[in-house]
């Protein structure tokens, strides 16, 4: 069984103004986002700027999320590191606090061969019971789990059931869903990229882990929900509409834009960690005028 089918929130780590990670407004956010259908939660991935949290932090910010969400959506927990004993340790450290899955990057900076990335993803799976989706990101990690790597690596650990695909790449994403269906369906795939959302569900997605989904949750729940219920006119049509907002939330790095965004939108999302840093001005009048658009400032 999927772990979710629909539209996963890649949810943002709210800051306080000191900095601090503040627990009260991510209670507020998760609350937003299950009341507007968001299928699950993502926590500590890279829109929620997991790469700037002390390891204190991250582990902190798993356990009160899966205690807050208290079984309401699936708790993904982001616990990829470019370090695999760091990986295993902050997947055993989610598994212990009550996460429902892990969502595991390739090791970034390092640049791994295809062998490496299958030891590293069996090692992490060989430490856990939690069902892993790997996270494939070349345009920030230096590397790519290829089709047939992909589909291997599920093959060899049964608790390894997903990717999230954010390679922007339609040809490979195809040849891994083939090769997948081959090998008894051992890989569901969730698209990494908003602008791909009904491309990816097309040849057999299960969903979306999404940054959109922080600020326009019920129409990324709803694009992909009508699409796996058969109307994918209306599926569709959401996307395309949805199209020139998505490009504003990734006019600059991600999460810049999306938590300016919540700002704008009243959300009070907090600062964001250098090296993040404010948007440009031209910038950020595009975001506002897209926002407004959209109807959601």
């Amino acid at each position: 069984m999927s772990i979710f089918e629909g539209a996963g929130v890649a949810i943002v780590t709210p800051f306080e103004a000191d900095g601090s990670v503040s627990y009260k407004k991510l209670e507020e956010l998760i609350d937003f986002q299950i009341e507007n259908k968001t299928d699950a939660i993502i926590i500590c991935g890279t829109t929620g700027e997991g790469s700037t949290l002390s390891m204190e932090e991250h582990k902190e910010c798993i356990r009160f999320t899966a205690e807050y969400v208290n079984g309401r959506v699936p708790v993904i927990a982001g616990t990829g590191s470019n370090c695999t004993e760091t990986a295993i340790e902050l997947s055993k450290q989610a598994e212990e606090d009550g996460a429902d899955a892990l969502l595991v990057v390739t090791p970034y900076y390092n640049k791994a061969s295809q062998k490496g990335l299958m030891r590293h993803f069996t090692m992490v799976a060989e430490n856990t019971k939690l069902p892993i989706i790997m996270y494939n990101v070349p345009s920030r990690t230096g590397v790519n789990i290829q089709a047939k790597t992909a589909v291997e690596i599920a093959k060899r650990n049964s608790n390894i059931v997903a990717i999230k695909d954010a390679a922007a790449n339609l040809s490979q994403t195809a040849y891994m869903a083939y090769l997948s269906r081959e090998a008894g369906g051992v890989l569901d795939i969730y698209s990494g990229n908003d602008d791909e959302v009904i491309p990816l569900l097309s040849v057999g997605g299960k969903g979306v882990i999404s940054v959109l989904s922080n600020v326009a949750p019920r129409e990324t729940h709803d694009m992909v929900y009508e699409y796996l219920h058969g109307d994918r006119e209306k599926a569709v049509d959401l996307q395309l509409k949805m199209l020139p907002l998505i490009k504003a939330l990734f006019c600059e790095v991600n999460p810049i834009p999306v938590k300016t965004a919540l700002n704008l939108m009243g959300m009070n999302a907090g600062p964001l960690r250098m090296p993040l840093c404010e948007m440009e001005p031209e910038n950020l009048e595009l975001l506002k005028t897209e926002l407004k658009k959209a109807g959601l400032i």
